[in-house]
């Protein structure tokens, strides 16, 4: 641990570091699906495939009600589009051509490298799916090989397991809770921190290759080896 002139510990110098880029509206190119940015004229098809859900449950954790209509979508979804932070973006199923989802990029710090994903709302028609993997890795891939990130964070309701599991699912490491982070929808939110960070992404990216590719999904769509499995594989595949 490096020690200043006194004799007291300190971080390790980063003396090359530059503030990172800010991430732009552009397109990210997947095998399953890709991410375009949000607009206003994608409320459509995206209040029609959000309204495949049985109930309104998957809108409990995120920060806006339930839209009444496809017309108070659309304007939900303007004011959502309109911003840079967070940066939203669509995700496009590359079999059927529709949208079917979205997240974004937000609290970007680029004097600090560091960047959260969140306002991730994905429908029926992908969760559980290729697409909900890919859809993470393709923005993980932007903020580490493409922007030089440094850390790449996940927050969640504490209560939200859901959220909870996928982020470790994908990777993230744990880091507490912060009580009474935030107020919302007229309730209290303990928020969950989980993050990645720059050294721990080589690994991941390979195991997140290898899951992703086609011949890790048999012909009826299930997968041969799971995210978890080949991420405790070693770096050298072994």
């Amino acid at each position: 641990m490096p020690l200043n002139i006194w004799g007291q510990p300190v971080g390790d110098s980063l003396p090359d570091w530059q503030p990172r880029p800010t991430p732009q509206r552009r397109t990210l190119e997947g095998n399953w699906c890709r991410l375009i940015p949000l607009q206003q004229e994608q409320a459509p098809d995206l209040y029609h495939a959000f309204s495949q859900a049985s109930d309104d449950s998957h809108w409990t954790w995120l920060p806006m009600e339930p839209p009444r209509d496809v017309d108070a979508f659309t304007r939900q979804l303007a004011q959502a589009a309109a911003t840079d932070d967070p940066l939203h973006f669509t995700v496009m199923d590359n079999a059927s051509q529709r949208p079917v989802g979205t997240l974004a990029l937000m609290r970007i710090v680029p004097q600090h490298g560091v960047m959260e994903v969140g306002h991730v709302h994905f429908s029926a028609l992908m969760q559980r799916s290729p697409l909900s993997t890919e859809a993470h890795w393709l923005l993980m891939q932007y903020a580490f090989n493409e922007l030089g990130y440094r850390r790449y964070e996940w927050k969640c309701d504490s209560l939200n397991a859901p959220s909870r599991r996928a982020a470790q699912r994908l990777g993230f490491q744990y880091e507490g809770v912060f009580r009474q982070a935030l107020v919302y929808k007229g309730r209290n939110r303990d928020t969950a921190w989980y993050s990645i960070i720059d050294s721990e992404w080589p690994h991941l990216n390979t195991a997140f290759q290898r899951w992703l590719s086609p011949a890790n999904f048999d012909e009826q769509g299930g997968q041969r080896q799971t995210l978890e499995a080949l991420r405790q594989r070693s770096p050298t595949g072994r």
